[in-house]
């Protein structure tokens, strides 16, 4: 099939695309500011300290968190550390090659550490063991397995509930020394940031856009809100622009669906 057809092809799909938001419609029957189906499954890693997959439509993404013991940051001496890595598999999508992140993995990875980060969604001094010598560290590992649009909102979704499940040892301090005893307990959480995801297409926003959706896109906007609804982190992608009203109209849409993610997130920790 010649490159010429490809592009024929992709700006008749673009213009439908634009055509039935126009009309706030969708191709796949959503309405502009819903979600597709989100399932999540809590644990699938079985030697990791805390796990969980979320599948958003066929977009599918898988989180691990590693809790390991090391030092502080030097400027934040009685603090654990939290850090987060995102690897998108060749498998996911044929647009993923093998080896070192690239800037799309980077920015991926950047978002979901920004939100969790600046929610505060642990209380990162309990993670403290001696200052300035030994902390908690918390790995958080994204993995992506199917691509179809909008990882951000998976990843973080993802993310927050791996976090929030985990566990980290029992310990004491013996003669200067950690000793990790028998018996687990839960992570210090403190806060539970969503991100909402808006793709303008068209002078049109709309939430949850699939991998074609996003091709027609001219900018992206992702927004974090903590528990209160308070914003934490923000994230614009692309070239297009954003009007005041129309960043206005993505936040309070970002709290409503806040309050929606959330939910699932705290009913599958606490089922």
């Amino acid at each position: 099939m010649s490159s010429a057809f490809m592009e024929i092809a992709s700006k008749i799909k673009h213009k439908q695309i634009a055509d039935l938001i126009k009309r706030e419609k969708r191709l796949d029957g959503r309405t502009l500011t819903e979600y597709r189906d989100i399932e999540i499954l809590v644990g699938p890693i079985t030697k990791a300290e805390g796990s969980a997959q979320v599948s958003l439509g066929k977009t599918k993404v898988l989180v691990g968190v590693k809790i390991d013991i090391g030092e502080p940051f030097p400027d934040t001496p009685e603090d654990g550390v939290l850090t987060v890595n995102s690897e998108f598999l060749p498998l996911a999508s044929p647009s993923f090659e093998t080896g070192p992140p690239d800037e799309n993995s980077i920015e991926l990875a950047r978002v979901v550490d920004r939100g969790l980060r600046e929610s505060k969604v642990l209380d990162t001094k309990k993670l403290c063991i001696l200052p300035g010598k030994k902390v908690f560290v918390i790995f958080v590992d994204i993995y992506i397995l199917d691509h179809d649009g909008n990882l951000f909102d998976a990843s973080a979704l993802a993310s927050l509930v791996a976090v929030i499940t985990a566990k980290i040892p029992n310990y004491e301090i013996e003669d200067g020394e950690v000793k990790i005893l028998e018996g687990l307990q839960d992570l210090p959480v403190q806060d539970y940031p969503i991100a909402t995801t808006f793709a303008k297409i068209d002078n049109s926003l709309i939430v949850d856009p699939t991998l074609e959706e996003e091709s027609a896109m001219e900018g992206r906007l992702t927004i974090t809100t903590k528990q209160n609804g308070n914003i934490c982190a923000m994230q614009k992608g692309l070239e297009g622009t954003f009007t005041v009203e129309e960043i206005q109209k993505a936040v309070i849409t970002a709290q409503e669906k806040g309050e929606e993610l959330r939910a699932k997130a705290l009913g599958v920790r606490n089922g």
